[in-house]
């Protein structure tokens, strides 16, 4: 018990260090891990325990996120299998045939699980790139995440069918579940939106998972099911934000676990270099079934980006590997390696993933087809003097004072469908459209007579994205842009990245409650 407390502290401080660094905090605690068992520290059961609640309630959240109805689009279900389909047998086929290092005498089944523990990408790495960005509304970010949630439910499989157990009889009755879900949504309703609300998340993931494990499955199973039988209630969203602070420390104790399990050797880097160079493989492969599913080259390049790192759940796979051994530790190391490295290039090449995109796009619209998805039909946009990109409620104030002074002269415009069909059931002339998109842009500006460009984006990245987006149309054709803020240092970089006008929020809405105050009292 006593060595906890010390791995828990090496974990804060190199997690820490990489961050002053800007590397994601579970780069550090492998660090911490392969550190302290070169000082001769060695796993607890106590932090072995807190590694499984970390993959329990990961799980348990992934439930509460999953809708079937997201996943059953095609370039959903079938591209998530596709992609992995070709990435295992791509993988699996390139190990088998190199003969150097670990890679010589390698078996068929070995090969095969390495190849698949690699070819998933990480849920949490792309939901927090696509959330810093602002785009986790857009296309490419849904259909990313809808990828994921795919490739996280056949883990899920994975591990629920690797223990080798026959399942009770008793497993038949987990179906009473589907008209008890009922209760629980009954229960989510009366515990408000405080500690009551998580802790019957807590209670939920662990009930499901021992309740799964009473009739002999696995328990990570159960955790999920009972995430799903809740997850089209209104508090899911609320119930997985409160869990996701739990969810992350838990998970400190699994990545301290592998890095605990031994120190890779310098072929062992070696080895994991190797792997990581393998990823813009995965990258083309994702764009190439995304493009073959009717998706634009665009919103196939920005998801296939988003997509571009190994995962965690590609470490549970090979943990539970090393486990039933059919994986050796020191290649759960080699893997361990890979993802924290991966996860380090992934950040700054999803930072310029708009900037990529732009300088690639004559090459790569030559993969996209013809026809297009649904979402990807080209969308009308008509004829404004005023654009107001971001319809929340600032989006919203803004369009209905400016509309009442120049009449149907202004759009809005909002990268989120249901916003959009809820602005136009209300009478409002809003399209579905995407301001850090160029080929959107340019189309808009053409086709109008665009005098302004508003961005009321809630997301400052994306503000400064669209912006640098606008900024060619806006020298060419005039186009006076302006932005919201919620700080000073961000009215500044917008005013520096071409915006004409950054408007402060926070600091003018005291005066505009001022204003009101003396128009009321006058």
């Amino acid at each position: 018990m006593e060595q906890f407390p010390i791995l828990i502290t090496a974990a804060f401080v190199l997690g820490l260090g990489v961050r002053f660094v800007g590397l994601p905090p579970l780069v550090g605690f492998l660090l911490a891990g392969f550190c302290m068992n070169a000082a001769g520290y060695s796993s607890t059961p106590e932090l072995e325990h807190v590694a499984d609640l970390g993959v329990t309630v990961l799980l348990f959240t992934i439930g509460l996120k999953l809708r079937v109805s997201s996943l059953l689009r095609p370039e959903v279900w079938a591209g998530a299998t596709l992609q992995m389909a070709l990435t295992v047998g791509l993988f699996c086929a390139l190990f088998l045939v190199l003969p150097f290092g670990l890679f010589g005498g390698l078996s068929l089944s070995t090969a095969a699980l390495i190849a698949f523990a690699l070819s998933f990408s990480s849920t949490v790495f792309a939901v927090k790139v696509f959330e810093e960005q602002g785009q986790s509304r857009s296309l490419h970010a849904r259909t990313a995440v809808g990828i994921l949630i795919v490739q996280d439910v056949i883990a899920v499989i994975f591990l629920a069918a690797s223990t080798g157990k026959v399942p009770s009889p008793w497993a038949l009755a987990l179906l009473a579940l589907i008209p008890g879900r009922r209760l629980l949504k009954w229960l989510m309703e009366r515990c408000g939106h405080g500690e009551l609300l998580l802790l019957l998340g807590i209670m939920m993931t662990f009930a499901g998972s021992e309740l799964f494990e009473l009739v002999k499955l696995k328990g990570d199973l159960g955790a999920l099911i009972f995430g799903m039988l809740v997850a089209g209630h209104p508090k899911a969203k609320e119930m997985a934000s409160s869990l996701l602070s739990f969810k992350d420390l838990f998970l400190v104790g699994f990545f301290l676990s592998i890095g605990l399990r031994g120190i890779p050797s310098l072929p062992d880097l070696a080895i994991a270099l190797f792997l990581v160079a393998l990823v813009p493989i995965k990258v083309a492969l994702y764009f190439g079934v995304l493009t073959r599913f009717r998706l634009r080259a665009r919103t196939s390049a920005m998801a296939a980006l988003g997509l571009a790192e190994y995962s965690e759940f590609g470490l549970i796979v090979g943990a539970l590997g090393a486990s039933m051994g059919w994986l050796s530790d020191q290649w759960l190391l080699i893997i361990a390696v890979a993802v924290a490295v991966t996860f380090v290039l992934a950040s700054p090449l999803n930072a310029a993933a708009h900037r990529i995109y732009d300088h690639l796009r004559p090459w790569l619209i030559r993969f996209q087809t013809d026809k297009r998805v649904p979402d990807e039909q080209p969308v009308y946009v008509p004829a404004a003097e005023v654009l107001i990109f971001g319809m929340g409620r600032v989006g919203t104030g803004a369009y209905d004072a400016i509309a009442s002074q120049l009449g149907g002269r202004v759009v809005g415009v909002d990268i989120d469908p249901d916003t959009v069909r809820r602005h136009v059931e209300n009478g409002r002339d809003v399209v579905r459209g995407d301001p850090t998109d160029l080929d959107f842009c340019e189309r808009v500006v053409h086709e109008g007579n665009l005098k302004r460009a508003m961005l009321a984006l809630p997301n400052h990245r994306a503000s400064l994205v669209a912006a640098a987006e606008i900024y060619p149309l806006k020298e060419k054709f005039g186009v006076i842009v302006t932005a919201t803020a919620k700080h000073d240092d961000e009215v500044r970089e917008l005013e520096e990245n071409g915006v004409d006008a950054a408007f402060n929020l926070y600091a003018e809405a005291g005066q505009g409650y001022a204003d009101f105050v003396s128009d009321k009292l006058d």
